[in-house]
């Protein structure tokens, strides 16, 4: 009986021991690849979050100088931010912020220089949208209407299209244009969800012009 469990034993080992020639050498590498995938899956998000914590310290750096005011500062800590942590989230947001402190502080060159970076840069259409409005915004300021015209053209995210033709029809009201302005202010009226302020603010506006936008014409003749 021990003998014929032996040559049973025996026989089971040869065929494992068959089974292992063949295929254990792909199992092997099957199972180096399976476990160097989960290591560098690991090291990414291990990565990943040592980056998001540098770059949420750095933008913080951005942030103070911002609120201080001191535009040397600002530069160094956003140009840092740009080199080491460009791709992030944080970087487009600082992005933002030294666009907005720069014009506060009538450095009108540096504010163009971050908002396009963000508006040629950034990942997220959201922050790109909004780095070209207040691009805008700034040529707006600058009586440059044909530059702040070019960063409203091209395509918007649908949720800033009335924002972006609400900023049409402010430059075409500048130019004198006022049955494009008009139409521009309509888009944005229509566009925008009728309980925010910023739906009322769109409907002075046209009032302004002569628009009721609530009525089928308009007050005054729109000379064309």
């Amino acid at each position: 009986m021990a003998t014929h469990l032996d040559l049973e034993e025996q026989e089971q080992l040869d065929q494992l021991k068959h089974f292992w020639k063949q295929y254990g050498n792909i199992i092997t590498w099957v199972l180096i690849v399976a476990l160097g995938g989960f290591a560098a899956w690991n090291f990414y998000q291990s990565w990943n979050r040592q980056q998001a914590g540098q770059a949420s310290a750095m933008y913080d750096e951005v942030d103070r100088a911002a609120q201080a005011g001191d535009v040397a500062k600002l530069e160094r800590a956003f140009g840092d931010m740009k080199d080491k942590f460009g791709r992030t989230t944080y970087a487009q947001q600082a992005g933002l912020l030294t666009g907005k402190a720069m014009f506060d502080k009538g450095n009108v060159d540096g504010a163009k220089a971050a908002l396009t970076w963000v508006a040629d840069k950034a990942s997220d259409d959201g922050y790109q949208a909004i780095a070209r409005l207040r691009l805008a915004g700034v040529y707006v300021d600058a009586k440059a209407y044909d530059d702040a015209l070019k960063q409203l053209s091209g395509t918007f995210p649908p949720d800033y299209l009335p924002l972006v033709a609400d900023r049409k029809g402010d430059v075409l009201a500048l130019q004198g244009k006022k049955a494009e302005s008009i139409a521009e202010y309509k888009k944005a009226y229509e566009g925008l969800d009728e309980r925010t302020d910023y739906r009322r603010l769109v409907e002075v506006k046209l009032n302004a012009l002569g628009v009721d936008p609530r009525g089928a014409t308009a007050s005054v003749e729109i000379k064309k």
